[in-house]
């Protein structure tokens, strides 16, 4: 039986051993069914089976060695979607290098059951090679992968450091436009734009200095002391409310709200959620903000409607770098997301030993839903 045709024959036993597989390469790939990366792998199985059973060129074979071919010519394999939603959930260089490492290995293993001895001599030989390539490619791909990730997080904390210096100088020209008798009436709403413009830049610059200082092993420090949660809403609610006075913001506190928090980051999750459910709620539909006490812990809604949020998609949209595509969120001049907001959010608020959830549907509308406990520790995630 030719490699070719048992691949074709057997794959549910071959998909079966990937699967198990990239289930223990990273917490995120409890994704991998709802992105059907699976039937990527299905396809990516039976092009290889294709190709083994076409006649190959000499040019052809050394294109493919050099990772030419489709890719050069501007086609999208299922292999390079498969890349590309790995991506989406969370997976490193590292981790999508070992899934098809464990890929061929299952192939092979499962092949060798059909072979007569003296062909298994042969493929043993061949599979040991494999290893040793893979073992050295392994290598070389986690310090390559390392040494990028460091570099380019060191790039993004020096450019977000450096950026604040000439939006200060910004911001304080425009406050002082702003004052009364500076400019004329008509100027004020170009004034006030400048204003809205820096407030975004600034949430943008410190959303990208946060996941910086994640990525250099730093973490967000938290340090918790007693406090009136209802407080940071009302931090948070003033600030978003004033930055944008178009959009309506309701603001509900209810029952004993005192908790062991950091002020400054507690109001830094409910800013970010706020200008998320700005940015992608309707116009004509005002923003909640709910804070409840409960016996043990204090829990809190921001509730936005607007375009539902695809199912997949909430699996994965509090990871770094993640945005929802909204044509009309996109077309809004006061967009502050660049993809990190939520992933900052949440990691402020598991450091307070809480959970952040998020719903969306066309009746409940998108509710982000925190729960943290009356007591928290100091904790510092890295």
């Amino acid at each position: 039986m030719t490699l070719a045709r048992f691949i074709n024959e057997n794959l549910d036993s071959i998909l079966a051993e990937w699967e198990a597989f990239a289930l223990t390469l990273h917490r995120e790939a409890e994704t991998v069914t709802a992105l059907a990366l699976r039937n990527h792998a299905r396809e990516i199985l039976q092009a290889m089976a294709r190709d083994m059973e076409n006649t190959q060129t000499a040019t052809q074979q050394s294109d493919k060695s050099k990772g030419w071919g489709p890719v050069l010519e501007g086609k999208e394999t299922a292999a390079a979607t498969h890349g590309a939603l790995l991506h989406l959930v969370g997976f490193d260089l590292r981790q999508l290098a070992a899934e098809y490492r464990a890929l061929r290995a299952s192939v092979l293993r499962l092949w060798r059951e059909h072979l007569s001895a003296h062909e298994d001599q042969a493929l043993t030989e061949m599979t040991r090679f494999n290893e040793a390539v893979d073992q050295a490619l392994s290598e070389s791909v986690a310090r390559y992968s390392d040494e990028l990730g460091r570099s380019r997080n060191t790039f993004l904390a020096i450019l977000g450091h450096d950026l604040r210096s000439p939006l200060t100088v910004i911001a304080m020209s425009a406050n002082r436009l702003a004052t009364p008798g500076k400019v004329a009436a008509t100027e004020l709403e170009v004034v006030t734009r400048i204003r809205q413009s820096v407030l975004s830049m600034n949430l943008m610059i410190r959303d990208l200095l946060e996941y910086t200082r994640t990525r250099l092993g730093k973490g967000i420090p938290v340090v918790p002391i007693l406090y009136d949660v209802g407080l940071a809403c009302e931090r948070a609610h003033d600030e978003v409310q004033a930055a944008h006075p178009d959009c309506e913001i309701d603001l509900e506190l209810v029952g004993d709200l005192r908790a062991e928090i950091d002020p400054a980051r507690f109001a830094q999750v409910l800013s970010n959620l706020l200008n998320n459910a700005v940015q992608y709620g309707e116009r004509d539909r005002s923003i909640a903000l709910l804070a409840r006490g409960e016996p043990d812990s204090v829990e809190l809604q921001v509730t936005n409607f607007g375009t539902v949020i695809p199912a997949e998609m909430l699996q994965v949209i509090f990871n770094p770098l993640v945005q929802v595509h909204d044509e009309g969120a996109a077309s809004r001049s006061f967009s502050t997301s660049i993809g990190l907001g939520l992933f900052i959010a949440d990691d402020i608020v598991r450091a307070h030993g809480g959970t952040l959830k998020v719903s969306s549907s066309e009746g409940s509308g998108t509710v982000f839903s925190i729960q943290i406990p009356r007591t928290s520790r100091r904790r510092v995630i890295a």
